[in-house]
């Protein structure tokens, strides 16, 4: 390989490291959004189940290595270092299997993460008091803006201990429908309505999201895809500058 393009190769791999790097950090800030977001969907499946939690300290996990190793492979590509760039190049393998493991194992366990999702939010449905400004109050947010009531329907609402035990004609005031008649518009706790019908949403949230899912879905797996496709690049990148450097010459590594 000539010197030519040696150079460019080094160059490439740096600005390839580069991009790793950033897209890293936000894989970090996303797992530090879901840790602590209270405003979201997520903080409602945060607070309910232990597995959000264990998956935003891996996504930090994940976006703290990422960095690590993008700035090695910059110092590696830059210094024409070959243990560095054999060890980013192992890493980068590594986490590319990592990744597609989870992909495949979320793909094919979807019914039953969608299960286990169905149950946390009815079981917070069902102990809904409204008092609770974390989990309640981010799923009144939720109801709000999505303009959805339950997660299947707003019958899910008549399983709340409170309107069950309760004489008064109550609902969810999240889930009002601000064009019908009724009471007066409140966003968290329940509210009481003279009449038989309902002012709410007759919508439920689970088709809401899924519609955020299914409008979204081509952005997010453009991001996964572009995301493996950096990764193969600098793998390819790094095992093309690591078999060109003949011998390694730490002089050129900048002393402090």
């Amino acid at each position: 390989m000539g010197k030519g393009c040696i150079t460019v190769t080094k160059y490439f791999l740096f600005l390839f490291n580069l991009l790793f790097f950033i897209f890293g950090a936000l894989i970090m800030g996303f797992g530090l959004w879901v840790l602590f977001d209270n405003q979201s969907f997520i903080s409602v499946l945060h607070e309910s189940s232990h597995t959000v939690k264990v998956a935003s300290y891996i996504f930090i996990g994940v976006g703290s290595l990422s960095m690590a190793m993008g700035f090695f492979g910059c110092i590696g590509a830059i210094y024409e270092i070959r243990c560095l760039l054999g060890l980013y190049f192992t890493c980068l393998l590594l986490i590319l299997i990592a990744q597609v493991t989870a992909g495949v194992l979320i793909y094919f366990q979807r019914d039953r993460l969608k299960y286990e999702m169905s149950n946390i939010i009815q079981g917070m449905i069902i102990n809904y008091t409204g008092l609770n400004r974390t989990t309640e109050h981010t799923w009144d947010y939720i109801q709000k803006t999505m303009k959805c009531c339950g997660w299947t329907g707003p019958g899910n609402w008549s399983e709340n201990l409170l309107i069950k035990n309760n004489t008064q004609k109550l609902y969810s005031c999240s889930c009002r429908n601000e064009s019908l008649p009724g009471s007066d518009v409140k966003n968290v706790g329940l509210c009481e309505n003279l009449s038989d019908e309902l002012p709410v949403y007759e919508t439920g949230c689970i088709t809401s999201v899924e519609k955020w899912l299914r409008e979204n879905c081509a952005v997010i797996l453009g991001i996964c895809i572009g995301v493996a496709v950096v990764e193969l690049l600098g793998m390819i990148l790094s095992m093309c500058l690591c078999k060109s450097v003949v011998q390694e010459d730490y002089t050129k590594v900048p002393k402090y």
